[in-house]
């Protein structure tokens, strides 16, 4: 039997109730800045360091609140933080990926994600993949 993996994430919030979605490179999909976690790493200093990998956000480690672990996937939990970012973040123009998996034809570096927005509670069904748009819809946040 497999191990099973601990992602994790950050539910980025905006002043108007929104979450923060990175948008997958050659995808359809966004998704929530996440990933997986590092030997050594505490679960919140790798759902700091993917926030800060995938969007170039850091935050103060006292503005997460702890969300806990979920079932996610058979192989994959998540362990899930919110931040409350308020009017912080603006247009989102200034996000960057600095996160860089191989093209699968290319081999040339490519960043995770390749766009930001803030979604509303009832976007995400459209947005996200479906398991990721469940366990968010489940969520009070």
């Amino acid at each position: 039997m497999s191990a099973i993996g601990l992602s994790c994430g950050v539910l980025v919030k905006n002043a108007h109730g929104e979450l923060l979605l990175c948008h997958v490179t050659h995808t359809a999909k966004w998704d929530i800045p996440k990933g997986m976690q590092d030997p050594g790493e505490s679960a919140l200093e790798a759902a700091m360091r993917e926030l800060r990998e995938e969007a170039g956000i850091a935050f103060a480690p006292e503005r997460f609140e702890d969300l806990g672990e979920f079932a996610y996937r058979p192989d994959k939990r998540l362990h899930l933080f919110r931040v409350e970012a308020g009017d912080e973040l603006g247009t989102l123009e200034e996000l960057v990926c600095t996160s860089f998996f191989a093209h699968r034809v290319t081999g040339k570096p490519t960043p995770e994600a390749d766009g930001y927005r803030f979604a509303a509670r009832g976007d995400l069904g459209r947005l996200c993949w479906p398991r990721m748009a469940q366990l968010l819809l489940s969520l009070q946040w």
